[in-house]
C-alpha cells in the first residue's frame, strides 16, 4: 500500500522517470518506513526499560560469575539504543562500579551493534530469519569478545581512577504508574528520535543515490561472491566511518540489492556501528592503546567471521 502510494506520487504527480525516479522513490519510501519502525520499537522497548535502570544492573552483576556477567551485559546492550560513542558513559559507570573489565566490554560491544534500533530495522528490511541470526551472532561476538578481554587480565591498562566502593550496591526498585511509564517512554522516544533522525535522512539519501545511479556490476565486482576477501574489505572500510544503525541500515539494504552478499553487508554495518575512530579517540583518554587495540582486534575478527558465516548459510 505504501509503496503504491509512493509510486503514484513520484510517477504521476511529480512525473519522474529513470534514475531520478528510482532515487526519489527509494528516499521517500525508506525514510517514512524507517521512521515508523524506529518510533514504534523504541517506544515499546523504552516502556519496558522503565521497570529497571542501570543501577540495578550494576548491583545485580556483583558477586556473579564473569561469564554470567558477559551474557547479561551483552543482553543489556540490546535495550540500550546507543552508538559506539554514546555507550561509553555507561561503560565508564560499569568500570567505576568495579564490574570486571571483560563484562564492561561485552556491553560496549553489544550496545551499538545489537540494540533495538538495529533489530527493528533488520526485521523490517530482511525479515525475522536474518534478524534472529544477526542477534545470535552479535551476542556471541559481544560475549566471547568480553570474555577473552577479561581473561587477558588487562585491568592495568585502565587509565582512569576507579573510586573505592563502600559496601555493595543496593538493588534499585522503581515504582511508577502506567501513565508515568508511558510518559517516560514517550519522552525518551522523542529524545532518541531527535538524535538520530538526521542520520536516517543522510543514510537514506546516500542509499538512494546508490540505488538510483550506481550500477549493480560495480558493487558485485568489489564486494560480490567472486571476491573471497569481501567481508574483510567491508570491515576495513567500515571502521573509519561513524554512524549508528539507523544511519547505516539503508546502505545495507541498497548494497544487498545491488549484489553485495548479505554477510559482507552486515560485516560492514557491524564495523561502522561497533567500531569507529571517534570511539577510539574517546577511549584513548581512559584506556591504554594496547587495550583499545586488543578490543578493536578481537571485535574485528569476530565481525569478519560473522560475514563469512552469513555468506555461507544464506
Amino acid at each position: 500500500m505504501w509503496q503504491s502510494t509512493v509510486d503514484y506520487f513520484t510517477h504521476d504527480i511529480l512525473g519522474l522517470s529513470g534514475h531520478l525516479d528510482k532515487a526519489i522513490n527509494f528516499f521517500i519510501y525508506d525514510t517514512v518506513k524507517i521512521w515508523f519502525l524506529l518510533l514504534s520499537i523504541i517506544f515499546v522497548v523504552s516502556y519496558l526499560r522503565t521497570h529497571f535502570n542501570t543501577e540495578y544492573v550494576r548491583a545485580h552483576l556483583q558477586g556473579k560469575s564473569e561469564l554470567y556477567g558477559n551474557v547479561l551485559a551483552a543482553l543489556f546492550g540490546i535495550i540500550t539504543p546507543f552508538c559506539s560513542c554514546s555507550a561509553i558513559p555507561l561503560f565508564l559507570g560499569f568500570i567505576q562500579a568495579r564490574i570486571p573489565i571483560g563484562v564492561t566490554f561485552s556491553f560496549l560491544i553489544s550496545s551499538p551493534m545489537n540494540n533495538e534500533i538495529a533489530i527493528a530495522l533488520l526485521f523490517g528490511l530482511f525479515g525475522w530469519k536474518v534478524t534472529l541470526i544477526y542477534i545470535g551472532f552479535g551476542l556471541l561476538v559481544a560475549i566471547v569478545g568480553g570474555f577473552v578481554i577479561g581473561k587477558l587480565n588487562m585491568e592495568k591498562y585502565v587509565l582512569m581512577d576507579v573510586k573505592p566502593m563502600d559496601g555493595e550496591l543496593d538493588e534499585v526498585k522503581i515504582s511508577l504508574s502506567v501513565k508515568q511509564r508511558a510518559k517516560e517512554a514517550y519522552d525518551y522516544t522523542v529524545d532518541i528520535f531527535k538524535q538520530i533522525y538526521l542520520y536516517v535522512l543522510i543514510g537514506v539519501a546516500i542509499g538512494a543515490l546508490i540505488h538510483g545511479y550506481i550500477p549493480a556490476d560495480f558493487i558485485t565486482t568489489y564486494a560480490g561472491a567472486s571476491n573471497p576477501f569481501a567481508p574483510l574489505v567491508a570491515v576495513i572500510m567500515g571502521v573509519p566511518m561513524y554512524s549508528n544503525a539507523a544511519g547505516v541500515m539503508p546502505l545495507v539494504e541498497v548494497l544487498t540489492g545491488k549484489g553485495m552478499l548479505l554477510g559482507t553487508a552486515l560485516s560492514f554495518m557491524m564495523a561502522v556501528t561497533a567500531l569507529s575512530l571517534p570511539e577510539a579517540m574517546i577511549l584513548k583518554k581512559i584506556l591504554h592503546i594496547k587495550l583499545i587495540a586488543t578490543f578493536f582486534g578481537i571485535v574485528a575478527v569476530g565481525i569478519v567471521a560473522i560475514g563469512y558465516i552469513f555468506n555461507a548459510i544464506l
